[in-house]
């Protein structure tokens, strides 16, 4: 079993959708790659990490091949994870970083798409929200948008996607931030809990010319209304070093 995956709290409601998943994953113990295999369709197979080729780009192969090497760690154990719950997703996400590398090949700066992609797989969010929310989130009013409008939460769905992050979130701290990702179309029109549907959604919305315009606006996770008990006591919000204004 991958060092870690035992003591996971799964109670948090940041592993909300993940749980599940997890726990089997954790229960089948054994080396990752195929307790991850054992859990049903995936877009890709998962591998040991010895499968990826010497000097191969990862995005590359797991495109070429559909093979996703996988080490016995917490990370890639989040990724796995994600390509399960989030098949048609972490498929275009490939697909673009497989296309961005063969027009431009593999280089020290990976340009402003693969940057993208990669803020996105990693430390990515989505929020299913009316729309007041979404707009004090994007002028970033925190107290505004955890405090005056709290009772609005209750019709909002927020994801954390990003497998660095959800691997972060095992021993959670107040000033862990995620990207959200910014949908071309109207984000509030995704329907809460079809998990296929939201897959499918922001799939469809991928585009390497919209990722080039970084269209992410931060969000510091455990500010969102009963994620964390601290955050009952509005003075959380107080601190400006995690809950930080737009810049003028």
């Amino acid at each position: 079993m991958a060092p870690g995956l035992a003591g996971i709290d799964w109670s948090g409601s940041w592993f909300d959708g993940w749980r599940d998943d997890g726990a089997r994953v954790v229960a089948a113990g054994g080396d990752l790659h195929a307790a991850l295999n054992a859990q049903g369709p995936a877009p890709v197979q998962f591998v040991p990490q010895e499968a990826l080729p010497a000097g191969a780009a990862y995005e590359g192969f797991i495109h070429t091949h559909g093979l996703c090497p996988t080490r016995d760690n917490l990370h890639d154990f989040f990724n796995g994870l994600c390509w399960l719950r989030f098949p048609h997703t972490k498929r275009r996400l490939n697909h673009l970083q497989a296309q961005q590398i063969a027009a431009d090949g593999v280089r020290p700066v990976r340009g402003p798409v693969r940057d993208a992609l990669t803020v996105l797989d990693e430390n990515g969010a989505f929020l299913i929200a009316p729309e007041p929310l979404w707009q004090a989130l994007l002028a970033r009013q925190w107290y505004t948008l955890f405090v005056e409008m709290r009772p609005l939460w209750a019709q909002a769905q927020f994801i954390v996607f990003g497998h660095a992050l959800l691997e972060k979130l095992v021993q959670p701290r107040k000033d862990l931030t995620a990207h959200v990702y910014v949908m071309q179309g109207a984000a509030g029109s995704v329907a809460r809990g079809d998990v296929g549907a939201v897959d499918r959604a922001w799939a469809s919305d991928l585009s390497a010319d919209h990722l080039a315009s970084k269209p992410f606006t931060p969000l510091p996770v455990l500010g969102i209304p009963g994620w964390w008990s601290q955050n009952e006591n509005f003075s959380f919000y107080d601190d400006s070093q995690v809950f930080r204004p737009r810049r003028a």
